[in-house]
């Protein structure tokens, strides 16, 4: 036997029979890609319906919760208007056997029904007959399924109320501008109060359209220009309490003097005097505690003028502060708008 037979046989005895059924030796890498892509979507698959599952857990535990929950709050309400009922029936019970005792008549109690038709102070009302014609008369229904006189007439009213378009919407009806100059003195009757309600309402409501046109037209991106647009937004917010106080005719005089002699300074476009009447409206002449006041046994000299002084309307409420800076603001801006021919009348 040569050698190359020789070495044909021992390679024969090395070489495994091949088998159909066995794994690869080599894999492309298309193949392992794909394999692991599958396994991969698999294992998502699994994490998902987990999570989704939990979710329905989670989602079923907080609805029984809210059940339980509104079941509790239910339960609380009635019990809390048992107890309400069961004690103003007390209550009622012990006033008029009170009342019985000191030989009193007894009150009529007031019920539900009562409330409903009751019409409101300052409200001025209506017959029915007439009220029902009035409606006709504006091709509005002239009775609404349940509806009782009070409903109707509160309907009435809020059909024939009239809302002034603007910055601020309000009920007053504005005046023309030559018809907005003040005389600086404050009506004694209602009807020279509401006129002059609607002579500021008026003069606020140019001032602020002016002042919101300019900001719109100077908005910009950039933090100054935002800034002062807020200041524009927040003013017309903060003056909304002031027009309401306008048309219900209920501003104090102490604040409407001062306020007319602001507008009419404006008016006049005496910046430097409007300046001064909203100092003393704000801040009053009250003297400021600057430094020590009372060193051992001797007092400051004026240290009574630090007590006794006018208090500003500023230190009053938090409302009150914030419509008075937006008359303030106002100010600032009428100045730049409409500037004075004496440049001392210049704040600075």
């Amino acid at each position: 036997m040569d050698f190359a037979a020789l070495m044909k046989k021992e390679l024969g005895k090395s070489q495994k029979p091949s088998d159909s059924g066995s794994t690869k030796k080599f894999m492309k890498r298309s193949e392992i890609e794909a394999e692991r892509k599958a396994a991969y979507a698999a294992e998502q698959k699994a994490l998902e319906d987990e999570r989704e599952a939990k979710a329905i857990a989670k989602r079923k535990r907080e609805e029984e919760v809210a059940a339980e929950n509104a079941a509790r709050e239910e339960k609380r309400r009635k019990l809390a208007e048992e107890s309400r009922m069961r004690r103003e029936d007390e209550e009622w019970a012990e006033q008029q056997a009170r009342r019985k005792k000191l030989g009193l008549e007894e009150l009529k109690r007031k019920t539900d029904d009562d409330e409903e038709n009751n019409v409101g102070e300052g409200v001025e009302d209506i017959p029915e007959d007439e009220l029902r014609e009035k409606l006709r008369a504006l091709g509005e229904p002239v009775a609404l399924f349940g509806e009782r006189h009070v409903a109707r007439l509160r309907r009435y009213r809020k059909l024939t109320t009239v809302i002034t378009k603007g910055p601020i919407p309000t009920t007053l009806e504005l005046v023309e501008e030559k018809d907005m100059k003040l005389d600086g003195t404050v009506p004694k009757d209602k009807k020279g109060k509401q006129w002059v309600f609607r002579q500021l309402a008026s003069y606020f409501t140019m001032i602020l359209t002016a002042y919101e046109r300019a900001m719109e037209e100077e908005k910009r991106d950039t933090t100054a220009s935002k800034t002062a647009y807020t200041a524009m937004v927040q003013t017309r917010e903060n003056m909304v309490p002031l027009f309401r106080k306008f048309e219900s005719g209920n501003l104090e005089d102490s604040l409407l003097e001062p306020i007319i002699e602001i507008v009419k300074a404006l008016q006049e476009r005496r910046y430097v005097d409007a300046n001064d009447g909203y100092l003393r409206l704000s801040i009053g002449k009250a003297a400021w505690p600057i430094g020590v006041t009372m060193v051992g046994i001797h007092e400051r000299s004026a240290r009574e003028k630090l007590h006794n002084g006018e208090k500003g309307h500023v230190m009053g409420d938090e409302v009150t502060r914030k419509y008075l800076q937006s008359i303030k603001r106002c100010l600032t801006f009428a100045q730049v708008r409409w500037p004075p021919s004496d440049l001392k009348q210049l704040m600075g």
